[in-house]
């Protein structure tokens, strides 16, 4: 109804189209967050039938969508970036190109290193952590980097962008007890096919330690049923073959059986409603954090459970060595923050406090 008030139709359905629709839902009820839910299958069924632009699909006049359309483009083509990581990217690069003054390519054509660094002090400090800071001067220096390539802006900006406070192996790996990881593998209603999916994906973040990406992009090949073995897409691309528990796999066929639904999609987990399809990073990050609400617990992070694991293990008495395999990591300096939490191997490095008296007196 709202398309045809305004004189427009379904191929009219670009970014900041839909946008202008969410922004009048919010001013009249409230109800964005709903709309928002709601509106993307809608879209991706329309996006499916050809009848409404296609994802990144843009016109001249949107010049935001444009460039960032051809930043996907080039994260993909010359980058060859995850998919997760190319929309951690185009997200973060978003914020800065809406930041811009209209019109944005006379922003960029006079963008200058005092501009740069405004903005990354301005959101810096409104980040809600230090990764995500990093994160945002990270994806920035890609964005900067590529509108010089293509000659956008007139010179090289990378080195404005100021570096973000934080040392690496600083913090500690926050994992959860064991008790409240079974709290949230509890959380969802197995007696509901979602219910078995958010199950089967939290006992696999759970069991076997993979991000949430990880999860997201399983398809049904990659479990191969008769030699009990799981085949996960990690980093850099990488293809790993892993045991399959037995718990893990119990969850995984009571989510195929009795939950999913019979589509022609190859991923492992898809969409709850039609039109089907695979599941987000963001999806998985979601379920988790309904987990966490169910069992009482702060809204985390799916890397939570991936934690849990890696400190279950150690302090079971496994070495860094094995840590690193189950979790997969390329560098072992990855796995070496692991040893803050080995309290048991700590404890015989630590001197007793206070020190003990000198004995005798000064000579």
């Amino acid at each position: 109804m709202w398309l045809r008030e305004t004189g427009r139709t379904a191929a009219d359905l670009t970014p900041t189209v839909v946008e202008d629709f969410l922004a009048l839902r919010r001013e009249r009820s409230g109800s964005e967050a709903v709309a928002r839910r709601g509106l993307g299958p809608l879209l991706r069924f329309l996006r499916g039938a050809g009848v409404a632009p296609a994802r990144g699909e843009v016109w001249c006049s949107d010049q935001v969508a444009i460039l960032l359309a051809r930043y996907r483009a080039w994260l993909v083509g010359e980058r060859g970036l995850a998919d997760e990581s190319v929309r951690c990217y185009c997200s973060q690069a978003k914020k800065f190109l809406e930041w811009l003054r209209e019109p944005v390519d006379s922003s960029l054509a006079r963008l200058d290193a005092a501009t740069v660094t405004a903005f990354v002090l301005g959101h810096s400090t409104a980040a809600e952590s230090v990764w995500s800071a990093k994160a945002l001067v990270t994806a920035l220096r890609s964005l900067l980097r590529f509108l010089h390539v293509e000659g956008v802006i007139p010179g090289p900006l990378t080195g404005a962008v100021p570096a973000v406070a934080g040392w690496r192996l600083a913090g500690l790996p926050r994992g959860l007890q064991r008790d409240q990881v079974a709290a949230v593998l509890a959380g969802p209603d197995t007696s509901t096919p979602a219910g078995l999916r958010d199950h089967a994906i939290l006992t696999v973040l759970a069991r076997l330690g993979l991000r949430g990406a990880e999860a997201a992009a399983l398809v049904l090949t990659d479990v191969d049923w008769h030699v009990g073995e799981i085949t996960v897409r990690g980093k850099g691309s990488t293809f790993e073959r892993i045991p399959l528990p037995v718990e893990v796999g119990r969850a995984l066929a009571d989510y195929l059986t009795s939950g999913r639904p019979s589509c022609s999609c190859s991923a492992l987990f898809v969409t709850a409603r039609a039109p089907y399809h695979a599941l987000s990073g963001t999806a998985v990050r979601a379920i988790m954090g309904r987990a966490c609400h169910r069992a009482g617990l702060p809204w985390l992070g799916a890397h939570r459970l991936r934690h849990s694991l890696a400190t279950e293990v150690l302090q079971a008495g496994a070495g860094l060595a094995e840590v690193g395999q189950l979790l997969r990591h390329r560098n072992q300096l990855s796995t070496t923050v692991y040893a803050k939490v080995d309290y048991t191997a700590l404890r015989t490095l630590a001197r007793p406090w206070p020190l003990p008296a000198p004995q005798g007196g000064r000579s």
